[in-house]
């Protein structure tokens, strides 16, 4: 049988709350919180663009033809930076007020 330390994540072997990917999630106070969130839109605002640049620049020369890069900010960026922000808005969100409300119950 493998050994209940191996198990654990290395870091913050003694926590128990929600974790995302491994790392401690639920000890984060409103401002850390509104952080997290906020750097997750702005980070996949970056990746989706910068893949749709890739992607455009890929067609462009496979088309021979001249197409407004300009659009990957408005058509591809933007809408995935606020799906993302929204849906890391609603994830942190919940477990900052689970915290909160367990931690009132007490």
């Amino acid at each position: 049988m493998a050994n209940e330390q191996t198990k654990r994540a290395p870091f913050a072997p003694g926590y128990t709350g929600p974790r995302l990917f491994g790392a401690p999630v639920g000890d984060f106070s409103v401002l850390q919180t509104l952080l997290i969130v906020g750097a997750t839109g702005v980070a996949s605002f970056f990746a989706a663009t910068f893949l749709a640049i890739v992607t455009l620049l890929v067609l462009t020369q496979a088309l021979h033809r001249n197409l407004d890069f300009s659009l990957t900010y408005r058509w591809v960026g933007l809408p995935v930076g606020v799906i993302m922000l929204l849906l890391a808005a609603v994830y942190f969100g919940v477990v900052l007020l689970r915290r909160l409300r367990h931690q009132g119950a007490r």
